[in-house]
């Protein structure tokens, strides 16, 4: 059967919107690669477990959360002795400030080890509780309420993980921000740090250094990361050939693409259509 798309879930979600599982119930299940329209939170507590995240192999060991943002690719591979909760929420319910800062870490810190005593572990009980009672009063109010502090604690073990509370909200942190979330929606026709330093009325010295000092990269690795991340998932996910791939990434020239591919991954993209994914740890 051709495979035209990468599978999407959608409309997954109750009406609220958020949605708690706990981890033991995904004992034995690896589910097929797809994409969610939402976040899912993963919130450990013991034990191990471990996902496929965009080529990447993700591990858990022990108390530790993990974030999948919507349209990232993911399976699960497996679950050891786990306890914890997989939580799911939809974007719109995501204050504005966590969400910027989940858009910043996308792809270089979505994981991150919590100590055993962490507030997650007696919250989530609690908000599971509040989901379960749904003809209480003022049950939206609290909801938010709840989701508010849930994504809260989720960006503040992330935040201790990074060692970067003293750069949140600052200048150079919101420029890297609007600076990744130009790339998630230009990359198809803006391939050059220069054209996004326009957009940002900023020079590309300037950008390649705030960024690089943010996120320990170069502005450019993110650039080719995104380009580079899409057309895996096309290649491994789909039956399109590599001449519809370059041009949906905004190529004209396939064979430019297959040598920008080849430099960036060490492999053609025939090879790697061929070939498992060599993971990487995140």
């Amino acid at each position: 059967m051709a495979k035209s798309n990468i599978l999407l879930h959608t409309n997954e979600l109750n009406s609220t919107g958020i949605e708690i599982c706990p981890m033991g119930e995904l004992e034995e299940s690896v589910q097929a690669a797809h994409r969610d329209e939402h976040f899912m939170f993963v919130i450990q507590q013991e034990g191990y477990s471990s996902l496929e995240l965009d080529f990447r192999k993700v591990e858990l060991h022990g108390a530790a959360v993990l974030y999948v943002a919507p349209g990232q690719v993911h399976r699960y591979i497996k679950n050891e002795h786990c306890t914890g909760w997989l939580v799911f929420i939809e974007t719109a319910l995501i204050p504005k400030t966590y969400l910027e800062i989940f858009t910043t870490y996308l792809n270089s810190n979505q994981a991150a080890e919590v100590e055993k005593n962490d507030s997650l572990f007696s919250f989530i009980p609690v908000f599971d509780a509040v989901l379960a009672h749904n003809e209480v009063s003022f049950q939206n109010n609290l909801i938010n309420s709840f989701t508010d502090s849930l994504a809260g604690l989720m960006v503040r073990a992330l935040v201790r993980n990074k060692h970067s509370e003293k750069v949140i909200g600052g200048q150079k942190y919101k420029t890297v921000l609007l600076f990744k979330q130009m790339i998630h929606s230009h990359y198809r026709e803006l391939k050059q740090v220069k054209e996004y330093a326009v957009k940002l009325h900023i020079t590309p010295l300037y950008l390649n250094e705030v960024v690089k000092e943010i996120t320990g990269f170069a502005a450019s690795h993110w650039i080719q990361q995104e380009i580079i991340l899409e057309s895996q998932r096309l290649l491994y996910y789909t039956d399109m050939d590599i001449k519809e791939i370059a041009f949906d990434l905004g190529y004209d020239d396939y064979t430019y693409f297959s040598r920008f591919f080849k430099k960036n991954t060490g492999y053609t993209a025939s090879e790697f259509r061929k070939r498992k994914p060599l993971f990487v740890q995140l």
